[in-house]
């Protein structure tokens, strides 16, 4: 009787899948406005510190005074991509102006934002308005 064997071979996309590596934190810090002008730069900076797969990435928003929509829509797709890798998306420090859009949009809701007086939002919250549930603030 003849012995059968069986060769598995791993390819190299699962190898790769297996060992990445995570770094606790990457901050990135906004200067001037996150607009639509600025959202594509930003974008290209937030892509490269969401390919180090970090485990929380902050941005921190102290010099930025102006959030408009399409800097929204743009921490919301960094919040999207850092969640499918098993990350997260914390805001740091946002001028009150762009607290207000924040909070107006919602987003408040569904990212972490920690404020300059230290008050600390944990993100999702209840509000069934918002589509979202899970942890309270």
């Amino acid at each position: 009787m003849k012995s059968a064997s069986r060769e598995v071979k791993v390819d190299e996309f699962s190898r790769a899948a297996q060992t990445t590596q995570t770094v606790p934190v990457v901050e990135v810090q906004v200067c001037g406005d996150l607009d639509a002008s600025s959202a594509p730069g930003v974008n290209e900076v937030l892509s490269e510190a969401l390919a180090l797969h970090p485990r929380q990435l902050v941005i921190d928003l102290a010099g930025c005074d102006v959030i408009d929509a399409a800097g929204i829509l743009l921490l919301l797709d960094a919040h999207r991509r850092a969640i499918r890798e098993g990350g997260m998306v914390a805001l740091r420090s946002p001028s009150a102006r762009a607290r207000r859009n924040l909070k107006l949009a919602k987003v408040d809701r569904v990212l972490q934002v920690i404020t300059p007086d230290g008050d600390l939002s944990l993100g999702i919250s209840h509000d069934s308005e918002a589509g979202f549930g899970g942890v309270t603030r």
